[in-house]
C-alpha cells in the first residue's frame, strides 16, 4: 500500500478518488491546487505517488509537474479532461509517468496507481539511511549497514518524522510514545536520541537531524528529505 498525494480541485471527483484509493488500503492526502502541495510540510518528500489534475486553478498541472521535477522523482499520474495526443505528450514531457484522460474507468485508475507505486520502497529516508517501519529496519545501502529498530525506537522516530521542524518537549514525547501509564524518565528519551545520532548522523557532535533544544526537548529536521 502507498501514500498518495491527490491534487484535484473538483470536490466530487476528489472525494470519489480518495474514497476508492482508501478502500484499497492507500493513505491519501488531498490538495485543491498546486500551491497547496508545495506549502504542505514536506509532503512531496514523503509520498509514493502524486495524482495530478492538469486543469487546476492558478498554476496548471503541467507547471506544477515541472516544478516538482526540479527536486523530486516521485511518480506522477496526470488526470486530465484534455485527451488529445498533444496534451498527453505535453504532460509526459513535463515529467509525468502516466496520463489518464477523463472520464476514466475506476478499475483502470486503480491498476495504473498500482503499477506506478514503487515496489519495496522504504517508507522514509534520513540522510543515507532507508527506514522500513513495516519490518522495523534502518538500512544504509552504500555501506551495507543495517540496524534493527525496537518498537519504541520506531514509535519515537515516527513521532519525530510526523512533527518535523517542530520542537517537542520531553513531556509530550513521553506521553505520545510511552503513554500516561508508563513511568520512564526524561533520560530515557535522551538515550534514544543518542542511539538515533549514532545511526543516522555523520557527525554526532554537530547533528544535522536530531537537535537538542536546551531546557525543552528535541527537534527533528530532515535536510535531505
Amino acid at each position: 500500500m502507498g501514500k498518495i498525494a491527490l491534487v484535484e480541485d473538483d470536490l466530487v471527483l476528489k472525494e470519489f478518488i480518495q474514497l476508492n484509493l482508501e478502500l484499497e488500503g492507500h493513505e491519501v492526502i488531498c490538495f485543491e491546487n498546486g500551491k497547496a502541495i508545495f506549502e504542505a510540510n514536506n509532503v512531496l518528500g514523503r509520498v509514493d505517488l502524486i495524482i495530478l489534475d492538469n486543469m487546476l486553478p492558478g498554476k496548471s498541472g503541467v507547471d506544477v509537474c515541472l516544478e516538482i521535477r526540479k527536486s523530486y522523482a516521485t511518480p506522477i499520474l496526470f488526470l486530465s479532461a484534455k485527451s488529445n495526443t498533444q496534451d498527453r505528450i505535453e504532460g509526459l514531457r513535463a515529467g509525468a509517468n502516466d496520463y489518464l484522460p477523463k472520464p476514466f474507468d475506476l478499475e483502470e485508475l486503480l491498476l495504473r496507481v498500482q503499477a506506478l507505486l514503487p515496489k519495496n520502497k522504504p517508507q522514509y529516508i534520513v540522510g543515507n539511511w532507508e527506514v522500513d517501519f513495516d519490518n522495523l529496519v534502518a538500512k544504509e545501502p552504500s555501506k551495507e549497514l543495517e540496524y534493527q529498530l525496537s518498537k519504541k525506537e520506531a514509535a519515537l522516530l515516527k513521532l519525530f518524522i510526523q512533527q518535523e521542524n517542530k520542537v517537542l518537549s520531553r513531556e509530550e514525547i513521553l506521553d505520545k510514545v510511552w503513554g500516561e501509564d508508563a513511568y520512564p524518565t526524561s533520560r530515557t528519551i535522551d538515550n534514544f536520541v543518542l542511539t538515533f545520532r549514532r545511526i543516522f548522523e555523520v557527525d554526532q557532535k554537530s547533528p544535522a537531524y536530531f537537535h537538542s533544544i536546551r531546557g525543552v526537548g528535541y527537534k527533528f529536521t530532515n535536510k535531505k528529505n
